[in-house]
Formats: C-alpha cells, sequence, structure tokens
C-alpha cells in the first residue's frame, strides 16, 4: 500500500516540475533529482531542488520519498534502479527521445 502510494507521490511531484520546465530541460532534472533522492542526503536533495526552485511542500514530500528509499536499503535502492534503466531502454522511451531530438532539430 505504501509503494503505489509513493509512486503516486513520486509521479505527481515530477509531473507538477515538468509543467514548470520544457521537455528539454525536464529530463535531466528528473534524473538528477531521482539519483539525490537515492543516495540518501538530505542536504543534497535540497541543494538540487533548490535549481529548479522547488517549494517547501515539494521539498517535504521528496524528502519523505528519501526516507522510504533509505528504509529499502541498499536491495530497494538496487531494484529500483533496475526498473529505471528497463523504462529508459524500452522500446517507446527510446522511440520518444528519438523522436524529440528529430523535432528539436528540425
Amino acid at each position: 500500500m505504501m509503494k503505489g502510494a509513493l509512486l503516486v507521490l513520486i509521479l505527481m511531484v515530477t509531473r507538477e516540475l515538468m509543467f514548470q520546465t520544457s521537455e528539454a530541460e525536464a529530463c535531466p532534472i528528473f534524473y538528477e533529482v531521482f539519483g539525490t533522492v537515492s543516495l540518501g542526503s538530505k542536504m543534497l536533495l535540497n541543494a538540487t531542488l533548490d535549481l529548479v526552485a522547488a517549494t517547501g511542500e515539494e521539498k517535504a514530500a521528496l524528502g519523505k520519498i528519501q526516507d522510504c528509499y533509505n528504509e529499502a536499503g541498499v536491495d530497494g535502492k538496487f531494484l529500483d534502479l533496475l526498473l529505471m534503466v528497463s523504462i529508459n531502454l524500452s522500446t517507446d522511451c527510446i522511440k520518444h527521445s528519438v523522436s524529440s531530438v528529430v523535432n528539436s532539430i528540425l
């Protein structure tokens, strides 16, 4: 139950950050925030979120997500990394990335 709520929260915060930035900016920001969340350092997370002018509520929400990551330990973080890699290497994701690059060039 907690994992489902956590996933919804991650998607909501990520989507909110993407509304405030262009697609080209949102992707690197997402990976940077995801990486800092998984590292477990609140100071590093807040510094990363300051780069995108995140609100206090967004920082608190991502801090709670980071707490869940820290509770999951190395095994949980590794499984999430595998999930992220499988999503990014999926056919749909690659097609979208290629079409975005081609549209940007054109």
